[in-house]
């Protein structure tokens, strides 16, 4: 058992425990499609904290337990802040599971990079507009159009 290792995991089954509690509060406060991807993220990271608790049990740890409330950094009153908030959480699982990619063990470290990967893409399916291909590059300037075949040939 690598002490470290699970100490990392226990982190990241708090972070899952917080979001848990987050995701029950805007499932109930949403409605339609939202509901439905709120219902789907809240499926997944219940998945996610029972895999976590499992890893620790089997590596001799004991796992975190699940605080009985959670401070929001906001509360939401309509669905455009809600999403804010769906993708304020996955943003903070992001973090805990990128320690967890630091661990020794090569398997712990495959599933953080999984993890993270399913937390970032739920937190764009959130954002009203997806980001630019290239975050920070700047936007090429419109090219200007060319001469039609025609106009070239009549010499203009």
């Amino acid at each position: 058992m690598n002490a470290d290792d699970v100490e990392k995991l226990r982190k990241a089954l708090a972070a899952e425990h917080a979001v848990l509690f987050a995701y029950g509060l805007l499932g109930a406060r949403t409605s339609g499609s939202l509901r439905e991807r709120m219902s789907a993220a809240f499926d997944a990271h219940r998945a996610r904290r029972d895999q976590l608790r499992g890893f620790i049990t089997t590596r001799g740890g004991r796992p975190a337990e699940p605080d009985a409330s959670y401070a929001l950094p906001f509360f939401p009153s309509n669905a455009t802040q809600a999403a804010k908030l769906a993708v304020h959480l996955e943003t903070g699982v992001t973090a805990a599971y990128l320690e967890l990619a630091a661990a020794q063990d090569e398997s712990l470290r495959r599933y953080a990079a999984l993890a993270m990967q399913e937390a970032v893409t739920r937190a764009y399916s959130f954002r009203p507009a997806q980001p630019p291909a290239f975050p920070g590059m700047p936007v090429a300037a419109a090219a200007s159009p060319s001469p039609s075949p025609s106009a070239v040939q009549d010499g203009e």
